[in-house]
């Protein structure tokens, strides 16, 4: 088990040991599932985009299909995650902390949608684990479903795009296959600092 979960935060080994149904399953599970917000998305798309220039073999797959795949899991996963905001609704905000769930993490994601309203959902899409609660939030609130959908898709497209179009162009330098690795720390590092920022942000608030 343990070694199963060092593989699912690797996107190398997703790809590798996994192939296209793993990592589809990865963005539906980020974008969907409460608990997905550890798994390497940004990472994953970007590796998936160069892997289809640099290593075709391993998804055999060209890119306008892979995004319109990862896309359609992104959108699925948006969906799933605003339902089970829907059904569950303000009670989340009491729940308490877990291994898993920390209450900040929704907090922090209120604070990012207040700022920007439906735009999070877009916005959010770039961003660790605000991807993984602004739907959810938006099911809380019940924001309506057609607009929701509207932002859902837009994000979806723009994410995904994106970072399989930027890896796929990056791919075909060999300088960038063997430094892929700092390339990937250097991609979290960079969508790390805005979700730092909003925490520390949302910490004054809260003692203030």
């Amino acid at each position: 088990m343990i070694e199963f979960l060092k593989q699912l935060t690797d996107p190398q080994s997703i790809i590798e040991y996994g192939g296209l149904a793993l990592l589809l399953f990865v963005v539906f599970a980020e974008t969907g599932l409460l608990i997905g917000f550890f798994l390497p998305g940004d990472s994953l798309i970007f590796l998936s985009g160069m892997i289809c220039v640099s290593r075709p073999e391993l998804l055999q797959i060209s890119l306008p299909l892979l995004i319109g795949l990862l896309t359609a899991a992104a959108v699925l996963g948006n969906c799933a995650g605003y339902w089970f905001g829907y059904k569950v609704g303000p009670p989340l905000f009491k729940r308490e902390d877990s291994l898993i769930f920390k209450k900040r993490y929704l907090e922090m994601t209120r604070s990012f949608y207040e700022k920007y309203g439906g735009a999070a959902l877009i916005l959010g899409r770039f961003f660790p684990i605000i991807r993984t609660f602004a739907p959810i939030l938006a099911g809380v609130i019940k924001i309506d479903f057609k607009r929701f959908m509207l932002f859902n898709i837009a994000g979806a497209l723009a994410w995904i795009g994106a970072l399989c179009s930027i890896g796929y162009y990056l791919g075909t330098y060999e300088w960038v296959q063997k430094n892929v690795g700092y390339i990937i720390i250097g991609l979290i590092v960079v969508t790390l600092i805005p979700l730092i920022i909003t925490w520390l942000k949302t910490r004054k608030n809260t003692s203030a």
